[in-house]
Formats: C-alpha cells, sequence, structure tokens
C-alpha cells in the first residue's frame, strides 16, 4: 500500500468519525437510534415509584400484543391471564426451533426486521428477529452503558477479539465495518505465541482505548503476557478498560487480566436474540438492564427465588414485537445479589457456559467459540437439527452429536468438515453420530464444547 493510499483511508477514516458514522449507519440501516435513545433517557429519568409501575406496565402490554397479534405465542400461551404474571409459560430455545415465518407477529416479514442467528453454545440453534426500534433500543443501551466509562462508539478506538467469517464475502464485510467502526479485530482462530507476538507489536503502534471480546482468548493473551513479564498497559498507554463477554469469567482469571493487562476489567452479559442484559459499573456492581428487558431468576419448578439464591436466568424482551421473547429461558444459572431491589437488580454470580480452549497436533491454540462458526453450517431455519454437542476425543479427533429429525446428508456432513478444516486446521478426524437426546448435567444444562485432552 503506498503512502498515498494510506492518508486516503486515514482520512477517509478521520472524516467518518467526524460525521459520527456509528450513528448514521444505524440510520440507514433503519434502525431510529436517535428516537431509541430520546425512550432510553426517558426511562432513566423515572422516579423508583415511576419505573416500578413502568415495568409492569410494559411485561403485561408485550404479553398482550403477541397473543391478539403473533398466531405462534397465541398458541404457546393459550391459558394466560394478563393479570397473573405467573400463568405465563417459560419459553426455552427449544420451543423456538421452528421456522422463523411461524414465529413473527403480523405486520412483520424477514424484509422489515433485524435477523441473526444464536451461536448455538447452548446446543440449541435458532434464528430470530427483533423489529427496528428494539434492536435500535438495544444499542442505546450499550451506548449508554459505554459512557460509563468514558467510551464512544464512534471515536473510541477498540482492540477486537472476536471471530470472523472466513468466507470472502463476510470476512471482508466484517473488515469494512471494522474499518468504519474504529476497530482493530484479533483473530480468536489462532492462539499461538506467534500470533500474540503480532498482537503485541499491533498494540505497540496503535492508540487503542479499550479491549472487547471473547474471555478466554482474551485471558489466553494475558497469559502470554503473564510468559514475558509484561503489562499491556505499559505497551499501549492509552488503554482505559477491557470489556469481556459471551463467556465466563472467573475470579483468578479476572486477576490475571488485572494484572497483565494492566487496566480496570468490566464484564459484560448479554445475549444476541436479547441484548445487553447487564454491565458492571465503577463501583464493581453488575447491574442488570430493566430498561428494556425483565430479569427473573427461578427454580426447576418455574418459582421466582429470593435474592440471593441460585437459578435459571429467565428474561422478557419488553419492546420486541417482531418475536416474542417472554419468560425466555437462555440456559444459565445465576442469582441476583441480597442488596437488589426492584428497580435495581444486581446479577452477583453467572454460572453461565464457559468454553474450553481446543487445542490441535499442530501446536495450535483456538477459542472454544471457534465452532460457533463450524455449526453455522449446520443451521438451518427448517427446525432439523434441534441440539449438539462436539467433542473432542484426541488431539486430532473430535465427534459430533447431534439429535435431528433425520440424518444430515452427506453433503452436509461434507460442509462441516471443510468449515472445520477451514476454521481450525486440515487432517482432523471428524465422526457424527445422531442421537435421540444428549446427555445434560445436573442441572438440565447442555455444553456444547467438552475436551477429554
Amino acid at each position: 500500500m503506498t503512502r498515498i493510499h494510506e492518508y486516503f483511508l486515514f482520512t477517509l477514516q478521520k472524516l467518518c468519525f467526524t460525521l459520527n458514522l456509528f450513528h448514521i449507519s444505524l440510520k440507514i440501516n433503519g434502525f431510529p437510534i436517535k428516537k431509541a435513545q430520546a425512550v432510553l433517557k426517558t426511562i432513566q429519568q423515572k422516579t423508583d415509584t415511576e419505573l416500578s409501575s413502568y415495568i409492569e406496565a410494559k411485561k403485561e402490554a408485550i404479553v398482550e400484543f403477541h397473543i391478539k397479534h403473533n398466531p405462534f405465542y397465541k398458541t404457546f400461551a393459550k391459558d394466560v391471564n394478563l393479570h397473573d404474571w405467573n400463568s405465563i409459560p417459560v419459553m426455552s430455545k427449544r420451543h423456538l426451533q421452528q421456522p422463523l415465518k411461524e414465529r413473527l407477529s403480523e405486520g412483520f416479514t424477514t424484509k422489515n426486521v433485524y435477523l441473526n442467528k444464536t451461536s448455538g453454545s447452548s446446543g440449541d440453534p435458532f434464528i430470530f428477529a427483533k423489529d427496528t426500534f428494539c434492536h435500535a433500543l438495544t444499542w442505546a443501551g450499550f451506548i449508554n452503558r459505554y459512557r460509563w466509562f468514558h467510551l464512544d462508539f464512534n471515536a473510541s478506538r477498540q482492540a477486537r477479539f472476536y471471530g470472523i467469517p472466513l468466507d470472502k464475502t463476510g470476512y471482508y464485510k466484517e473488515r469494512f465495518k471494522d474499518f468504519l467502526s474504529k476497530r482493530y479485530r484479533f483473530s480468536v482462530f489462532d492462539l499461538s505465541d506467534a500470533q500474540f507476538e503480532k498482537n503485541l507489536i499491533k498494540f505497540k503502534t496503535t492508540k487503542f482505548d479499550y479491549i472487547n471480546g471473547y474471555t478466554s482468548s482474551i485471558v489466553q493473551f494475558a497469559k502470554y503476557l503473564k510468559q514475558k513479564n509484561l503489562v499491556l498497559k505499559t505497551i499501549c498507554p492509552t488503554l482505559k478498560v477491557c470489556i469481556v463477554t459471551s463467556e465466563m469469567l472467573f475470579e483468578k482469571d479476572k486477576m490475571l487480566l488485572e494484572t497483565h493487562l494492566g487496566i480496570p476489567i468490566i464484564n459484560e452479559y448479554g445475549a444476541a436474540e436479547l441484548g445487553l442484559i447487564a454491565f458492571q459499573n465503577t463501583k464493581k456492581e453488575w447491574i442488570i438492564n430493566t430498561e428494556d428487558l425483565y430479569v427473573e431468576i427461578l427454580d426447576e419448578n418455574n418459582q421466582v427465588l429470593p435474592y440471593g439464591q441460585e437459578g435459571r436466568v429467565v428474561v422478557t424482551a419488553l419492546y420486541n414485537k417482531a418475536h416474542p421473547f417472554i419468560r425466555y429461558d437462555l440456559g444459565d444459572i445465576g442469582k441476583l445479589s441480597k442488596e437488589s431491589t426492584p428497580n435495581k437488580p444486581i446479577l452477583e454470580t453467572l454460572i453461565g457456559r464457559t468454553n474450553d480452549v481446543v487445542k490441535l497436533p499442530s501446536g495450535k491454540k483456538a477459542a472454544g467459540l471457534t465452532f460457533y462458526y463450524v455449526t453455522k453450517t449446520i443451521i438451518e431455519d427448517d427446525g432439523n437439527v434441534k441440539e449438539f454437542i462436539i467433542e473432542q476425543l484426541k488431539l486430532d479427533t473430535f465427534k459430533i452429536s447431534y439429535v435431528s429429525n433425520h440424518e444430515l446428508s452427506q453433503e452436509k456432513l461434507a460442509n462441516i468438515n471443510v468449515a472445520i478444516t477451514k476454521y481450525l486446521e486440515p487432517n482432523l478426524t471428524i465422526s457424527f453420530e445422531r442421537k435421540t437426546a444428549l446427555e445434560r448435567s445436573s442441572r438440565g444444562k447442555l455444553k456444547q464444547f467438552k475436551s477429554y485432552l
């Protein structure tokens, strides 16, 4: 790349952020971010009494809307009493494993909603939808929380430890979005020392404001820094915070990150289908999002547990009219602090899904969430594959067990093998087994990836 090209790209990027491109891109794509931010501000200005009334009203309104306008939900919640929240059935991911068009509310199509897929980390993947305002409100929430730490979506430079599609179209689309969003994406498919050395060079030459990404990948990088007796903050003095997401953050790992990144570690808890569920504030309190979500901790009989008791995390999306997520069981186990109040619930612990690091014959290591990109090849909007688990039996041997309506075709199996070669490495032995059911933990949870090494 010539100096002229470099200067052109630098000038273009500078212009993009002068224009608040992140907000502009949301607006261009049909997501009314200004309206969403105005609504969020109104909610946050409510008194405790007003907020309690608001939450109750929104709970009843979203249930009533879907009973009237969503045939799927009307059938699912046929015995609901709108004035008795406990009469509303708990929805699992399994209930949503059917074609999306059968789950959309009246007036919504795949052309006028935000579409995405769950990661499949629970073993129960499905495609979901959010209406445009709901999606904008999700982004408004993220923007608001990041401002707690003086981070600006339009201006702060992000060191991003996330996956990326490896097909040309998806790859360059994500790279372009990274460029416009002032992000640099580090590989989570290669966690080798050689790659980490390249990471260090990038941190030395780039004024990053914060780190964001998969917990396990950032922990692996911190372990490398520990081996080298380095503190990242001394290499990249502009760093302010590190935000970890998508995977569990254990206290030991948090201490490692704080020591060798040299910056505060912020715990983010979210789900693709719901948005931001909880975010740590400057006082280290993990604050539950009460503005557009309603979070409950339930026991095995779907009864609400007192603060301080561990149970299932069940969430209601208060604004998503396109698709019902009402008393939706995420498959995570957590508990609220005894210091919680109805208007300020505080998440004390989350026993979510942990993802092991994949070790390979070449010596390469990759994040467990690498399998998210592999399993995308078997997620179809026909409800065939109900759940799956991946087990690493040896360095070069993996087994995929799945539950489906019928056997995966040879073409589909070949596609999965190609994807595994692309995202991991060649010459791995992959076996497949169709089962009627998969083994679960005593809590009923299904761990998607398990290593026996």
